[in-house]
């Protein structure tokens, strides 16, 4: 009896150690989770300030805090944070191969964050992969794709992949080609495309609409259009182009090309 008393007066300081252990991570991990919000909040508020930085920021916090937490974990048990950084250094090299992917995405998430080649809600094209902008924190980007996939780029590869940022300007250009016969009057086909350009509010006067024969094709004379509108508009407005051209053509009597195919038949 007096071995089991003994025995259980032995474990009992890492019995109330553990527990103390697991009040400090989860009362810790729930901590870090509202202050990083709490941050996020009050930085996303700021008219100056755009969101992109906010969410890096509270991400930056939240794991800080967490490093924090586990310090504070491990000298429950006894361990210091003198000891904890003496292990540490003395395990540096191995430490640094093993985690050289996350150690370049936090990296590569500084730089983004320094540079902002994006930012939350553009829609952008990452070493060819196409989404809107979600989030950016210190190890990834969350990108949604027109399907409203997700799509997670560790931001190592972000940053060093190309870039292209189709919402980082205000103002897009439209282009166009538009076939017609050989027979038809190209004055009057440029003219009704110029037409519907101008009567389209979302076509912007400068540059003006332009339109110009670009290429003698085996079937079709092109004329390419080429037309400015605010970046939020593109879409709509080249589907509306596109449909109006061919019932303004249609409604001229200029004909669209397209490929036909003649069966030779043999004689006999």
């Amino acid at each position: 009896m007096e071995q089991v008393v003994e025995q259980a007066n032995a474990y009992m300081p890492l019995v109330l150690n553990g527990a103390k252990a697991l009040a400090v991570l989860v009362v810790g991990w729930i901590a870090a989770g509202w202050i990083s919000s709490v941050v996020r909040k009050r930085v996303n508020a700021s008219e100056h300030i755009d969101n992109t930085i906010g969410n890096f920021a509270a991400s930056v916090v939240r794991w800080v805090l967490l490093a924090i937490v586990l310090v504070a974990v491990l000298g429950i048990f006894g361990i210091e944070a003198t000891s904890l950084v003496a292990m540490l250094g003395a395990a540096t090299l191995a430490i640094g191969l093993a985690l050289q992917g996350t150690l370049s995405d936090i990296a590569a998430g500084f730089m983004l964050i320094l540079f902002r080649p994006y930012k939350l809600g553009q829609f952008v094209d990452i070493g060819g992969t196409a989404g809107t902008v979600k989030d950016v924190n210190l190890f990834v980007t969350e990108l949604a794709t027109a399907d409203n996939v997700q799509i997670i780029v560790p931001n190592g590869q972000a940053w060093g992949s190309i870039i292209t940022n189709f919402s980082a300007h205000d103002t897009r250009r439209v282009d166009m080609v538009f076939g017609i016969d050989y027979g038809d009057d190209i004055e009057k086909a440029k003219a009704i495309i110029l037409k519907l350009a101008n009567a389209d509010a979302r076509v912007k006067q400068d540059p003006e609409p332009w339109v110009r024969v670009t290429n003698l094709g085996d079937s079709s004379v092109d004329l390419t259009t080429r037309i400015w509108c605010d970046a939020a508009d593109y879409w709509e407005l080249k589907f509306a182009m596109t449909q109006g051209v061919k019932e303004a053509f249609d409604a001229e009597g200029i004909s669209i090309p397209y490929p036909h195919s003649v069966e030779i038949q043999k004689a006999g």
